[in-house]
């Protein structure tokens, strides 16, 4: 597949495509408290509500009172009039339910898929510069909406709660990136996040030896635990880092932080101290009658960039 164009955004910053094929696997939460955890490291983090939901943007206790991504993709508005400051030190570029119309619209557009990048591009040439940006993206990935983020960013990290039928979600998320990326040329670096782990239970612990088999060195060595605050942060409208910032959660994403940072930084390991370790899990080898199936999917094991 073609590289990326020397001009794209993407090319100068790391862009975070935050994926999977269906809702409730961490996808939203995962991506708003790493924005506040790269924040907390004096990081300048953009963050875009792809999702008409808008629970990015809810989240973070925002109610857009200017332009959204819907108006920045429709070409109304500049991608610098339509962010705004959020709780955290993050940027915001919020959504609205009537982002759904552009699904709609998108079909009498010339390269619709390409509207993200072309106003990241804009924004970078106007001078708006940030060192990281996370796209959200909504539970349908084969949309018109997945493939802007896809053409936009440098990674894509599907998020993969360790809960039943996850594998298999993964898999068929896999088979529909692969299909975009085929459509479009090009496919953004792979790297897979598992979410919701709860240490208790055997199932869990089998399923992330299950996910590690499969993806490899593209699986963190972070997993993002279940976490009480991590419920809380979004009826108040904070990241987790705001609200406890010594729980447990912000630890985790503390330590995603600095995975996502030494993936950005060629040459650059973590310290012990700064790197959570599959061990700590006392993971076995998954029994063969209850570990989940990883079979083979389109896509041959990832690799890390």
């Amino acid at each position: 597949m073609e590289p990326f164009m020397e001009e794209t955004y993407a090319a100068r910053v790391p862009v975070y495509a935050f994926v999977n094929q269906k809702g409730g696997c961490g996808k939203t939460t995962t991506a708003v408290h790493l924005a506040g955890a790269l924040a907390a490291r004096g990081e300048r983090v953009l963050l875009v509500d792809l999702d008409p939901q808008a629970h990015a943007t809810m989240g973070l206790g925002c109610s857009p009172d200017r332009p959204t991504v819907t108006d920045v993709l429709l070409g109304d508005a500049l991608l610098s009039e339509a962010v705004a400051p959020a709780p955290g030190g993050i940027t915001l570029l919020p959504s609205e339910p009537r982002l759904a119309e552009f699904e709609e619209i998108s079909g009498r557009l010339i390269h619709p898929e390409r509207r993200l990048a072309r106003a990241l591009d804009e924004a970078y040439s106007a001078g708006v510069r940030f060192d990281h940006v996370l796209l959200d993206c909504s539970p349908r990935a084969d949309g018109v909406l997945c493939a802007n983020a896809l053409y936009a960013s440098s990674h894509t990290l599907l998020i993969v709660e360790t809960g039943a039928f996850a594998l298999q979600g993964a898999i068929q998320a896999l088979k529909v990136l692969d299909e975009v990326a085929e459509n479009q040329g090009r496919a953004p670096a792979l790297r897979v996040v598992g979410t919701m782990f709860d240490r208790r239970t055997r199932f869990a612990r089998e399923l992330l030896v299950a996910l590690h088999a499969r993806f490899g060195e593209a699986l963190f060595d972070t997993v993002i635990r279940t976490s009480v605050r991590l419920r809380e942060a979004p009826a108040l409208g904070l990241p987790v880092q705001e609200l406890d910032p010594k729980c447990r959660a912000a630890a985790d994403f503390a330590a995603l932080a600095e995975e996502i940072m030494a993936l950005e930084t060629p040459g650059r390991t973590l310290s012990p101290s700064e790197r959570t370790d599959l061990k700590e899990y006392e993971l076995r080898p998954p029994s063969p009658e209850r570990a989940p199936s990883a079979s083979p999917a389109g896509r041959p094991s990832a690799q890390p960039s």
